[in-house]
């Protein structure tokens, strides 16, 4: 069913200062000196996990329209997967900044030898790739390729919940939910292949 997009137009914005608080909760939590006994090692988990929410939130869209009839899902799909990139992008800062301290070397090194950074790393240029593509100037420039390359958000997130099993190792309960989501929205896509 078709909406009125003058009804929804408080849509967007209430989405984008949403996705915001997570943003501003760390900002607190710095400013009241709450992140623990290993603060950098806190906002890198924190934003790496708000990058995975954001990527599930995304994926999850496209079902609930399907489902709903609701046009409003997919007119913040966009929105909702650059601010993936967004805590992405500040989840790689904080791992060079604090974590690394900027030594490039060492960056190098640690993203050639450890696979699970290695991993995450490649989540990011996915990332990044839609991130650049996602304009609406580029979806009619790209055609068909467009849809091609954006299925790599799939990817993106499976690599996402690889990385973060491969940094948990012994509680991975909160993998495991992530890639519970993940392969049910993975499973509802298939589905939806096969009866088309």
């Amino acid at each position: 069913m078709a909406q009125n997009p003058a009804r929804t137009g408080w849509l967007k914005p209430a989405v984008f200062s949403a996705s915001l608080i997570p943003l501003v909760w760390l900002i607190w939590r710095i400013a009241a000196d709450d992140l623990g006994p290993d603060p950098a090692q806190e906002l890198a988990i924190a934003t790496g996990e708000w990058t995975l929410r954001f990527l599930l939130i995304t994926l999850s869209l496209t079902p609930l329209r399907h489902i709903s009839g609701q046009l409003a899902f997919v007119r913040v799909r966009r929105m909702v997967g650059l601010f993936a990139l967004f805590y992405a992008s500040i989840h790689f800062t904080v791992w060079m900044s604090l974590l690394l301290g900027f030594r490039w070397f060492a960056i190098g090194e640690e993203l050639l030898e450890r696979p699970y950074i290695t991993i995450g790393f490649l989540a990011l240029l996915i990332l990044i790739a839609l991130g650049v593509t996602s304009p609406k100037v580029m979806v009619r420039r790209m055609g068909k390729n467009w849809k091609r390359l954006h299925r790599l958000v799939y990817l993106a997130a499976i690599l996402a919940i690889i990385h973060l099993i491969w940094i948990l190792r012994t509680d991975l309960s909160e993998a495991v939910l992530y890639g519970s989501v993940l392969a049910i929205l993975l499973g509802y896509r298939f589905w939806r292949r096969i009866l088309s």
